[in-house]
């Protein structure tokens, strides 16, 4: 048997499971014990619904924290992943291809920003809004090497990569995985007199989401946004706004910032960018941002084209 046949018969496996309780024990068995979900083996979905193993249907009110956006396996997504795929689905970065280049401008013409950057999850665009923010201290700002420092909001959720991590402030997050990249200052969501307090000639930039989601919907009182761009602007702070779960239409406006007419000097997007089909993030930023990186700074693990 040559290697293209035993490739196609791994394919070519059942992996579908007969009951509900073979579904969770074959996870149990086999997965990480990062996850404890509640005992509904999904089967399939359409639109706001699901439907489990056994025929029930749901209404799905998560939507996957928002990837599911444009709901359950919706027709014209399908239609054109589909198309896409029997033609050309991943390719290096090594070169160029006939579809990124038509994504990236149609979504900074969408967001008002200058140039992107693609990744796959949340968490690796906050990373990269990380990256960007300390590069841009050093190169632009003249910060003094490794000084820099990102101002980050109590009770935030950008990711759970170990940087990441490590400006979280609880403590589940943090328990048995330091220790920690330095550099975040923490402060209270919400309160402006805070971040002007906490800002040094050392800040390279303030990451903050419009709305946060952790344990719950905390929205910050009226203005705030508008203010903190205004303190950010006047002491040469970035202004980073993560809108990972609060983009892309979920509070009424395409962006939770537009509510407050402010435009950030980077966006984080990701979750319902992908359609609810392929884990695709992005870091949005003026030029004077992106262009702290050269060839070979960064990678970009979202070569799908």
């Amino acid at each position: 048997m040559s290697n293209h046949d035993a490739m196609t018969d791994s394919i070519n496996v059942n992996l579908m499971t007969n009951t509900r309780d073979e579904a969770i024990d074959l996870e149990k068995r086999y997965g990480a014990a990062n996850y404890d979900p509640l005992p509904v083996v999904l089967t399939r979905g359409l639109g706001a619904e699901l439907w489990d193993i056994n025929g029930k249907r749901y209404i799905d009110m998560m939507s996957a924290y928002s990837a599911v956006s444009h709901g359950h396996c919706h027709p014209r997504l399908v239609s054109k992943l589909t198309e896409q795929a029997q033609r050309l689905a991943v390719c290096s970065r090594a070169f160029y291809s006939d579809k990124l280049g038509v994504f990236l401008q149609r979504v900074c013409e969408l967001t008002g920003m200058d140039s992107a950057l693609p990744m796959n999850t949340g968490v690796e665009a906050v990373e990269t809004a990380v990256k960007a923010a300390r590069k841009w201290a050093y190169t632009v700002k003249n910060v003094q090497e490794n000084q820099a420092e990102i101002i980050v909001c109590k009770g935030n959720f950008h990711g759970r990569t170990i940087t990441v991590v490590g400006m979280s402030s609880k403590d589940q997050y943090k328990r048995g995985f330091g220790p920690f990249a330095p550099g975040f200052k923490t402060i209270p969501y919400g309160d402006v007199a805070a971040l002007e307090t906490a800002i040094t000639p050392n800040t390279a930039a303030f990451l903050i989401e419009p709305i946060q989601g952790e344990r719950g919907i905390v929205v910050p009182p009226q203005s705030y946004l508008k203010q903190v761009a205004e303190i950010c602007r006047k002491n040469n702070v970035l202004l980073f706004l993560d809108e990972i779960q609060t983009g892309l239409g979920r509070t009424g406006r395409f962006l939770a910032c537009e509510h407050e007419g402010v435009k950030p000097d980077g966006l984080i997007l990701g979750k319902a960018l992908g359609g609810g089909l392929l884990p695709v993030s992005l870091f949005l930023s003026k030029d004077e941002v992106m262009d702290v990186f050269e060839p070979g700074d960064h990678g970009s693990g979202s070569s799908l084209t």
